[in-house]
C-alpha cells in the first residue's frame, strides 16, 4: 500500500509530535464539518514552511480507518471535543505528496501514470474483486468500490515546476484532477494544499469546486498555519532562548484578519531548537526569480521594494496570483506573487517586508551588482522617513533632491511618509 489508508502520515505526525510541538488540531474540528456536504473540497495555500505539511499528515493520521490513532491523539485539543469519536478511524483516507517523485520520471504522463498504477494496486488490495476488470479511467475504479474516501493532497503545485511540464501537461494534470474528483460520489471530502492558489482560466477552473484559503483571504483556518503571540509565549517558557523578543524581530510580521501576529513556524522552531536566531529561510528559486523582475524594474517594482527595505509600507489592492501565472507581466502580479511566496505581508490594503529574516534576503538582492546604486537609495530613503518623522522640511527635500538624482525616481515620497507616519 502507498497510498490508501497508509501509515506514512501516522509516523510523520508522531515525528512533529516527538519534536517542538503546538497543539493545532482543532483544525480537524473545522475540517470533518465539511464530509459530505456541498463544502467538502478544501484547498489550503500558504508559503512553504508554514505547517501546511503537518496538517496534510494530522488529518491523514486522524481519519484513516486503517490504523487506530487513538493514542496519538487522545491527549490532544481534538479529543476533548464532542466530535473525536465519530470521525477518527472512520474513512478510507488516499494520501498524495505531489511534491514526491520517482527517480525515473522524466515526463508528466510517466509522473501520473506511476500515481494512478500505484492507486490501482492499493485498490485492488482492499477490494479483490476490482481485479477481474480492466479499467481505463480511475475513478470507474472507485465507482466499483461501492465505497468512499477522503482525498488529501500535499503540494499539489510542485509538478508546475517540473523543468518536463509543457503548457498542455499543466492542463493536463488539472484535467486528472478534475475528473477524479469533481462530483464524484465517492468523494467524502477532498483537501488540498500548496503554495500556489488554483489556476484561474479565462472559463473558469477545472478545479473550481475548490474553495480557497490564502494568506490574503483566509478567516478560517488562519489559526492553524503559524505561530500566533500567546503560542510563542508559551514556548519560550519551556526554550529560554531567543528570547520573546528577539523572536519577534526576526521572524514576527504576518498577520491574521484581525491584524495579530502571526510567526513563520519553521523559522522559530529552528531558533528555539538551536538557541539562537539565524537567517532559516531557504527559499532560493523563488527569491531568485523575484529579484530578475526588481532588476529589470517591471512595472516599477523595484521603486516598490526599495521603499519597503527603508521601512515605507506600500498602499497597493492585490487582485490575487494562480498557478498558471508562472510569468508574472505586471505591479500587481509580481507584488501578489510576493505575498503568496511570503516575501511580503499584506494588511488592510498596505505591504510591508514581514521581518528582519525576510530584510536580510532583500538586502542581499538590491546589493548585488546588477541593481546599480540601489543600496545607496535604500540608505536614502530610510533618511528620508527619519527626517519626515523629525519634521525637518529641509532635510527631507535635500534627501529627494539626491533621490531624483540617482537610476531610481523617488516619487510621491512624502505622501507615502506621511501615511507611515498618521
Amino acid at each position: 500500500m502507498y497510498y490508501l489508508d497508509v501509515d506514512t502520515p501516522i509516523i510523520n505526525f508522531q515525528e512533529y509530535r516527538n519534536s517542538l510541538y503546538v497543539d493545532k488540531t482543532l483544525m480537524i474540528d473545522e475540517i470533518q464539518k465539511r464530509i459530505r456536504t456541498l463544502n467538502k473540497y478544501v484547498c489550503v495555500t500558504r508559503p512553504r514552511r508554514f505547517g501546511k505539511t503537518m496538517n496534510a499528515n494530522m488529518l491523514a493520521a486522524y481519519f484513516t480507518k486503517g490504523y487506530d490513532t487513538h493514542e496519538l491523539f487522545k491527549d490532544l485539543k481534538i479529543a476533548q471535543t464532542e466530535s473525536f469519536e465519530k470521525h477518527i478511524n472512520q474513512h478510507h483516507v488516499v494520501y498524495i505528496d505531489f511534491s514526491r517523485m520517482p527517480d525515473y520520471c522524466n515526463s508528466y504522463h510517466t509522473y501520473i501514470d506511476s500515481i494512478m498504477k500505484t492507486i490501482k494496486e492499493d485498490l485492488m488490495n482492499i477490494y479483490p474483486k476490482l481485479s477481474e476488470k480492466s479499467y481505463d479511467y480511475l475513478y470507474q475504479m472507485f465507482l466499483d468500490t461501492n465505497d468512499s474516501f477522503i482525498f488529501i493532497m500535499d503540494e499539489w503545485n510542485s509538478i508546475f515546476y517540473k523543468d518536463f511540464m509543457q503548457e498542455k501537461d499543466k492542463k493536463a494534470y488539472l484535467e486528472f484532477l478534475k475528473g477524479l474528483l469533481k462530483d464524484q460520489p465517492y468523494v467524502e471530502l477532498a483537501y488540498m494544499t500548496g503554495v500556489l492558489p488554483i489556476a484561474k482560466y479565462s472559463g473558469g477552473s477545472e478545479l473550481n469546486m475548490f474553495k480557497e484559503y490564502n494568506f490574503m483571504n483566509d478567516r478560517i483556518y488562519e489559526d492553524y498555519f503559524g505561530f500566533d503571540e500567546e503560542e510563542i509565549i508559551e514556548l519560550t517558557k519551556k526554550y529560554t532562548k531567543p528570547s520573546f523578543e528577539t523572536l519577534k524581530k526576526w521572524y514576527d510580521g504576518y498577520y491574521k484578519s484581525d491584524g495579530s501576529s502571526l510567526f513563520n513556524p519553521r523559522s522559530v522552531s529552528s531558533a528555539l531548537i538551536d538557541g539562537i536566531c539565524l537567517n532559516y529561510w531557504t527559499e532560493t528559486r523563488p527569491m531568485n526569480e523575484i529579484a530578475e523582475y526588481i532588476e529589470h524594474n517591471v512595472d516599477a517594482v523595484r521603486e516598490d521594494i526599495v521603499k519597503m527595505v527603508a521601512g515605507i509600507p506600500i498602499e497597493v489592492e492585490l487582485e490575487g496570483y494562480g498557478a498558471e501565472q508562472l510569468r508574472l507581466d505586471s505591479r500587481d502580479e509580481i507584488l501578489s506573487a510576493m505575498v503568496v511566496f511570503g516575501f511580503l505581508s499584506y494588511h488592510d490594503g498596505f505591504l510591508r517586508i514581514p521581518n528582519h529574516e525576510l530584510m536580510e534576503k532583500f538586502q542581499r538582492v538590491l546589493k548585488r551588482k546588477s541593481m546599480g546604486g540601489v543600496a545607496d537609495i535604500v540608505n536614502n530613503s530610510k533618511n528620508v522617513l527619519d527626517a519626515t518623522i523629525a519634521m525637518d522640511g529641509e532635510k527631507v527635500a535635500q534627501y529627494i533632491e539626491e533621490a531624483h538624482d540617482r537610476e531610481i525616481p523617488f516619487l510621491q515620497y512624502n505622501n507615502d511618509a506621511d501615511r507611515c507616519t498618521e
